[in-house]
């Protein structure tokens, strides 16, 4: 059973920095996508960022957070990391961490979500 573990959220003032951990188990697949999401209040949930588990990790980023988050990944861990610096009022949302196969969009499987406050 596929199972994601998130924490690293909390409250911080604009212009500052929190760190984002996912640890994931149950994984069958060699090659996955890990992946951020997040959802703010009356909104839908976005993708932030994501990383592939092959070698030098491709990466992909919302347009909204480059150059100010960076996603990185520890395979032997099987684990997925969000630096996020520089936050914004606008970041406030709940974080999901996310995994699935490379070769499918179907089979994706979430962690329990982190709130990130970010206070102007």
């Amino acid at each position: 059973q596929v199972q994601l573990v998130e924490s690293g959220g909390g409250l911080v003032q604009a212009g500052g920095s929190l760190r984002l951990s996912c640890a994931a188990s149950g994984l069958y697949w060699s090659d996955v996508v890990m992946g951020w999401y997040r959802q703010a209040p009356g909104k839908q949930r976005e993708l932030v960022a994501s990383i592939t588990s092959g070698s030098g990790g491709s990466t992909n980023y919302a347009d909204s957070v480059k150059g100010r988050f960076t996603i990185s990944r520890d395979n032997a861990k099987n684990a997925v990391y969000l630096q996020m610096n520089s936050l914004k009022a606008e970041d406030t949302a709940v974080y999901y961490c996310n995994v699935r196969p490379t070769w499918s969009f179907a089979m994706n499987y979430w962690g329990q979500g982190t709130q990130v406050t970010v206070s102007s």
